[in-house]
Formats: structure tokens, C-alpha cells, sequence
């Protein structure tokens, strides 16, 4: 968890720290995914993209959603 906590509070990148930047491309991400899912209805340009790419995008933002909890999570164990 050390390894987690010095990533997440040691890294900065800008103004911010590492944990933020992870959480602000996690909302960009979930953000992404639900536009591209409700803008199927008026965009025929969307309709073109393939379902796997919104299978995607809910697969990476899981991946950053749990490595912004452990990044967390690590700084009070």
C-alpha cells in the first residue's frame, strides 16, 4: 500500500496530485461512455460506432475507478 500512497500524494503533476488527475480522467471517461450511449438516439455519426467501443470505455473506467480507490484507500492504511 506504501507503493499506492507515494503514487497518490508523492506524484504531482501540475497543481494536483497524482490521486486527483486519476479521478478527473475517471469522470471524463464515465462521462464519455454515457454520451456516446445516449447520443446514439440523435446522432447518425454515433450510430456508426460499434458497441465494443462503449464495452470499452466501461472497462477502462473501471480500472482507473479502482485504482483511484486504492490510491485512497492506501493513504489511512
Amino acid at each position: 500500500m506504501k507503493l499506492f500512497a507515494d503514487l497518490a500524494y508523492g506524484t504531482n503533476l501540475g497543481p494536483f496530485p497524482m490521486i486527483a488527475w486519476v479521478g478527473f480522467f475517471t469522470y471524463a471517461v464515465i462521462l464519455a461512455a454515457a454520451l456516446l450511449a445516449a447520443g446514439r438516439k440523435w446522432s447518425k455519426h454515433l450510430r456508426r460506432v460499434p458497441p465494443r467501443v462503449h464495452r470499452i470505455l466501461g472497462i477502462l473506467a473501471l480500472i482507473l475507478a479502482t485504482l483511484h480507490l486504492l490510491m485512497g484507500v492506501s493513504a489511512y492504511v
